[in-house]
């Protein structure tokens, strides 16, 4: 039976050691660096308006800059409910109801 004396085999087992934790650390390098590339990946997303959403962007500008209420003829009205000067036409009325209702069918 031989003995190991000068313990040769253990310099082998470190270095084999060694090895494998420095290619552990590689791994780990190399999976942070596929990470951080995924995550610049992300950033070069980019968004594209149809033509239909910037027009309706811009008509709800342009509506937002216009007043709620006109006030003046709001105004007006009330004036000529309280004088009695506002007549109703109930002919025009009922026709504008019926137009509204066929245009919901």
């Amino acid at each position: 039976m031989a003995i190991n004396i000068n313990n040769l085999n253990n310099n082998n087992q470190v270095s084999r050691t060694v090895q494998q934790q420095q290619s552990e650390v590689k791994t780990q390098v190399d999976q942070k660096a596929s990470n951080s590339s995924q995550a610049t990946k992300v950033s070069q997303d980019s968004v594209s308006l149809t033509p239909q959403a910037r027009q309706l962007s811009d008509i709800q500008k342009k509506n937002g800059d216009a007043p709620t209420v006109n006030q003046k003829k709001v105004d007006q009205l009330k004036e000529a409910i309280q004088s009695g000067a506002y007549k109703v036409d109930a002919q025009k009325l009922a026709d504008s109801i019926a137009k509204f209702e066929f245009d919901l069918l």
